[in-house]
């Protein structure tokens, strides 16, 4: 069995997301969704239901009244604030977890997935583009095929390394030259496997070269460039990070300048610092 079967054969045995979540998350992908149901699924998982009335009433938002009705907090946020706090809960107690083969101590990848996400939407705004719902949900997932991959870069890891510094090639290229498949790749057919969306799949699979996919995808180019941010302002390089450069087309098109990384790189900071304290206090 080549790697590449031995890593495709792994997919299935990672616990796909609750089946509730789902549900929940295909459900606010409805602009028709009824708020009631939604509110009564949410329910249904304490954990989901907490983290919700914990963003409702965070600083986060700023709002000024305080609410202990999940029909309530559904309402204020809205269901793309839902869609997202659905998948980051979910997400959270996977990437909280170390992953020893990228050299990521625990928490590490949720911070940089964060982040990303965050450094995502900043930069539609900062640079004037607009900004498809799922922007922040793509960031959050961009990664999570280092989940997948880790034990195997780590039996390999001195060999990718060495490969990518003498070839002077990312990281992810390395990895699929000595493994048969990179962490983008790994990523997106897990998350196919999982039911998630095709769009979503898109940008996982892409994220370190958007110049293989057709077409404008606007958060492809979004979240490639908030991944780099977020890797050179020191969240979760990990073993691979500083590998990776930005795309030159993709920066020259958006014309991203040294202030608007700033700005970005600031706000990355400021809402990771508000997302713990929601998510873990």
């Amino acid at each position: 069995m080549s790697k590449r079967d031995e890593i495709l054969s792994k997919l299935d045995v990672i616990p796909s997301l609750p089946s509730v979540v789902m549900e929940i998350y295909r459900q606010v992908q409805n602009p028709d969704v009824d708020f009631g149901k939604l509110s009564e699924m949410i329910n249904y998982e304490p954990g989901l239901a907490a983290n919700v009335l914990k963003l409702a009433n965070s600083a986060y938002f700023g709002f000024r009244k305080q609410v202990d009705d999940v029909r309530i907090a559904v309402a204020r946020l809205g269901t793309k604030r839902i869609a997202e706090l659905v998948m980051t809960v979910a997400l959270s107690p996977m990437m909280e977890r170390g992953v020893k083969g990228y050299d990521l101590p625990p928490g590490k990848l949720w911070e940089h997935s964060v982040t990303t996400a965050v450094g995502a939407e900043k930069l539609a705004e900062v640079l004037e583009v607009p900004r498809p719902d799922y922007t922040f949900t793509a960031g959050i997932l961009h990664d999570v095929g280092k989940i997948v991959l880790g034990n195997f870069v780590g039996v390999d890891v001195e060999e990718i390394v060495n490969y990518a510094y003498e070839k002077q090639v990312p990281f992810n290229v390395a990895e699929r030259e000595l493994l048969g498949i990179d962490h983008a790749e790994a990523g997106g057919l897990l998350l196919r496997n999982w039911g998630i969306p095709e769009h979503l799949v898109e940008v996982v699979m892409g994220h370190h070269e958007p110049e293989k996919y057709n077409g404008d995808n606007v958060v492809l180019s979004l979240v490639h460039i908030a991944d780099t941010i977020s890797l050179i302002s020191g969240f979760g390089i990990g073993l691979d990070g500083l590998f990776y450069k930005p795309n030159s087309d993709v920066l020259k098109k958006y014309r991203l300048t040294s202030r608007m990384v700033e700005r970005v790189a600031s706000y990355m900071v400021e809402k990771l610092e508000e997302l713990k304290k929601v998510m873990f206090s």
